[in-house]
């Protein structure tokens, strides 16, 4: 029995989780939006994205575009990035980041990075 995804349910997932506002660069993995807006918050940005599109293999994907220069708000090392929406205090997509020591003042850049949603095999 073969299995399909619908492009239509993929892109609603994608949708749903980049409809984010604010990017932030944890000292942690949040769970909530409040850790990921405050708790483990480091440095925060208006998120852009790609545009939805075929995945590198099967499937859909979107990429999260790269901030450079993001001031960084509280001293510590990022070691995740999460993507939130302040409209309804949601917490919408966590992702492990490169370890990285950060001082209040200074600056960061995010780097790129992408969702993808594989089709079922």
């Amino acid at each position: 029995m073969a299995k399909r995804m619908a492009d239509a349910g993929a892109d609603s997932a994608l949708t749903y989780w980049t409809d984010a506002n604010v990017y932030t660069a944890c000292s942690a993995e949040p769970t909530t939006f409040a850790q990921g807006n405050a708790t483990y918050a480091l440095a925060d940005v208006v998120p852009t994205f790609d545009a939805i599109a075929d995945g590198d293999t099967s499937g859909r994907k979107r990429g999260i575009q790269a901030k450079s220069g993001v001031v960084v708000d509280v001293s510590g090392t990022v070691n995740h990035a999460a993507l939130l929406k302040s409209g309804d205090s949601t917490l919408r997509y966590v992702t492990t980041t490169a370890s990285q020591a950060v001082a209040a003042g200074g600056t960061l850049d995010m780097g790129a990075w992408k969702i993808e949603l594989a089709d079922p095999s």
